[in-house]
């Protein structure tokens, strides 16, 4: 009785997974072109594609109206260029915000300010004026009494890190430190703000191409990164770069500061030295990335944090200078086609599969897994239902310590099995940790690297009856 009221407890949390919290997609709509679609039009494609947030590179009124009423959140650009004015004249900054802030809002849903972009690298060396130019455009916003509804950010990149491997080793350039990220990390503390960051895996794999598997690049099935700063195991490139930010602000003790992915994206086509550029990787990173985020969770470091991803861009830009990839980051050609079929909503993601694995014989593309208990083999494709359960074999201790950990930071839902609860029997650490790991596991709708906790856990393919019998 025990072992079929444990079993029902397995089904009960798949079919209540579901409803767990999740990220958000949104898009950036560049504009270095002269053949895309109108306004009202590029409105029209965000709506039809359940896209729901959208960050433009300036205040262009055409798109600010056309976007009022539409419901999508918006975030608006200070470009770097307009850095200095803003920091000099506390006059330019209220001007700017009255002019394309306050007189398109409520109307127009725009939700953040992203003061300048990827300032640290600009040749224009204008980093000198970031701080200032924050402080008084949000001094501006407080004068329209937008400063509550309306967040700050600046976008950075990367090479704003001085270590970004192993992602545990995370640091700011040094001479960084001290004059923009801890005033402006303090600046978004004070404002309840986020840290942007602008992340890229294929500039990574492109350099490195020799050492970093496009499987881990790509979300696809791999053996894992293991960090051994933090023991953390990463699965994809996207995680690891974010979680080097992150160690980054902790080691500056900025451990409550959020963090917003503003640009992410894969060309679909590049140079002959661009390696891995190609249509089907950008289609396998972009569909793979939006169910990872959709799917809910955070990363490795932080993984109750659901993150808020701008994938890059709404269209292919033809007067963008640089390789041929700057060219093709684009989800649309300009006539409104997509330039490779993925869905934008948890719903198409129901049909979705990332089919264009080169290792997958043109199978989706999905975990394999062997079962420790039974010594046997490699388990099918985790593409129908799946169960996390715990690995008897490793130990009661580490088992134990793999369910403290599940039930404390990996915010599983252990509340069944405490004592009178309805899945506290059979009262024994491989079943309580089994519970807790496929909370935890269902919860990111079975997303690949879920179901590890240091090796304590496995993905099993039938129903937990099989798996019961080796618990006996």
């Amino acid at each position: 009785m025990e072992r079929l009221s444990f079993i029902c407890c397995f089904l009960l949390l798949i079919s209540i997974s579901g409803f767990a919290d999740a990220g958000s997609i949104g898009v950036n709509y560049g504009r270095i072109a002269n053949n895309l679609p109108s306004a009202v039009k590029v409105v029209q494609l965000l709506k039809s594609q359940g896209l729901q947030k959208v960050k433009v590179y300036d205040a262009d009124p055409s798109v600010l109206k056309a976007l009022a009423g539409t419901g999508i959140k918006v975030t608006v650009d200070l470009p770097n260029e307009l850095l200095y004015a803003a920091a000099k004249q506390q006059s330019f900054a209220n001007s700017w915000v009255q002019k394309n802030v306050a007189a398109y809002y409520p109307s127009t849903e725009i939700e953040a300010l992203a003061v300048g972009n990827e300032v640290f690298v600009d040749p224009h060396n204008t980093t000198k004026f970031l701080i200032p130019a924050m402080r008084n455009i949000h001094s501006a916003l407080i004068k329209n009494k937008l400063d509550s509804a309306i967040k700050i950010s600046s976008p950075i990149a990367l090479s704003a890190l001085q270590n970004s491997y192993p992602a545990s080793a995370g640091s700011f350039r040094p001479e960084l430190v001290e004059s923009v990220f801890k005033p402006m990390l303090d600046f978004i503390r004070e404002t309840g703000s986020f840290l942007m960051v602008n992340a890229y895996p294929f500039f990574a794999y492109e350099s490195n191409s020799d050492v970093i598997s496009l499987d881990y690049a790509l979300f696809r099935e791999n053996p894992g990164v293991l960090d051994a700063g933090s023991g953390l195991r990463y699965f994809n490139l996207f995680d690891a770069q974010i979680d080097a930010v992150f160690a980054a602000m902790s080691a500056l003790k900025y451990d409550d500061i959020k963090l917003v992915v503003s640009e992410t994206g894969w060309p679909s086509k590049g140079d002959k030295n661009e390696v891995g550029a190609s249509l089907d990787n950008a289609a396998a990173y972009n569909g793979n990335l939006i169910r990872r985020i959709l799917t809910g969770g955070g990363t490795p470091l932080r993984p109750k944090d659901d993150l808020i991803v701008y994938l890059f861009a709404l269209f292919n830009e033809n007067k963008k200078n640089g390789p041929t990839s700057e060219r093709n980051y684009g989800l649309f050609y300009p006539d409104e086609k997509k330039v490779y079929d993925i869905p934008f909503t948890a719903e198409g993601l129901k049909s979705y599969h990332d089919d264009r694995s080169p290792a997958s014989g043109g199978e989706p593309a999905g975990q394999q897994v062997t079962n420790p208990v039974n010594g046997g083999g490699v388990s099918k494709s985790l593409t129908g239902s799946t169960w996390c359960v715990a690995n008897a074999q490793l130990g009661k201790e580490k088992l134990q310590a793999a369910l403290d950990f599940a039930c404390g930071e990996g915010g599983a839902d252990c509340r069944p099995i405490q004592p009178g609860s309805t899945c506290y029997d059979p009262n024994t650490i491989e079943a309580h940790a089994s519970f807790a790991f496929n909370s935890y596991y269902q919860k990111q709708s079975r997303q690949m690297g879920s179901c590890y906790f240091g090796g304590a856990a496995y993905v099993v393919t039938q129903p937990p009856s099989a798996y019961f019998n080796t618990l006996s």
